[in-house]
């Protein structure tokens, strides 16, 4: 059972062929979906398409870039009422962006900090995405820490040292596809934490693994991703992905 904790299958990148892409999802033992919101438009269309497919869930969020400018109550409000619906199991994606010019540093802070209340209020956990801002999200986690936080770092891009970090607060790491590019951190991190620590994903149809990479990305090619967890970690692909399962089922309290 492979699983893929972050593709955005309902993008429209997939319109033409999505049908097709899934099909490959069974035929590939890909046995669990998780498509995330970036704004209230991306959240619905997460929510319809999980509402159609056994084992695909939704997460309701407000992606960085969404946030680079003030962002209107009423799309707060939304939000809280999507997070309601039956299939989705966490808050996300969220977080911080600085990588490109003219981001918005504390429009991306309030937008995050009132998702992480969201979160809080509804006892779920968040799938947080962070480019060039490790420190401001590591000092924001702090601050709006409580006992029962806990979530994913999206498409895991930091040291061994900031996912120490990131574990210590209650997070695991997601590993994506530049798992396999050859100058990744990736491998350094993998060998540093524990199995139990670690998710897997492809964050389609963006980041493709090698040999795919350049070319759109989907969530079948997960299962390069926990091959390759296995063999930096030198155990079989069956214990990879089972111990992947495991951390998702737990971490997003799904059925088994």
């Amino acid at each position: 059972m492979f699983v893929d904790t972050h593709c955005h299958l309902s993008f429209p990148e997939f319109d033409q062929d999505r049908n097709e892409v899934i099909a490959r999802l069974t035929e590939g033992n890909v046995s669990l979906v998780i498509d995330p919101g970036i704004n209230v438009e991306t959240s619905r269309k997460s929510i319809e398409l999980a509402s159609c497919v056994d084992f695909i869930y939704a997460n309701v969020g407000l992606h960085p870039h969404e946030a680079d400018h003030p962002v209107n109550k009423d799309v707060y409000n939304e939000l809280a009422l999507l997070a309601h619906s039956p299939k989705v199991v966490a808050i996300g994606e969220i977080g911080l962006d600085y990588h490109y010019p003219g981001y918005n540093r504390s429009a991306q802070h309030e937008a995050f900090r009132k998702m992480l209340r969201l979160a809080k209020s509804l006892d779920m956990p968040v799938v947080i995405h962070c480019r060039d801002a490790w420190e401001d999200m590591l000092h924001i986690l702090s601050e709006e820490h409580h006992s029962a936080m806990r979530g994913v770092m999206h498409c895991f891009s930091g040291d061994t040292v900031i996912a120490d970090a990131c574990i210590r607060k209650g997070f695991k790491l997601s590993i994506p596809g530049t798992v396999t590019y050859k100058r990744s951190l990736l491998p350094d991190v993998i060998r540093s934490v524990s199995l139990d620590d670690l998710l897997t994903e492809t964050d389609a149809p963006y980041l493709a693994p090698v040999p795919y990479r350049g070319k759109r990305n989907e969530p079948a090619y997960v299962r390069i991703v926990t091959e390759s967890i296995a063999r930096i970690r030198e155990i079989s692909v069956e214990e990879s992905a089972q111990g992947i399962a495991r951390n998702t089922i737990e971490l997003f309290r799904l059925p088994l």
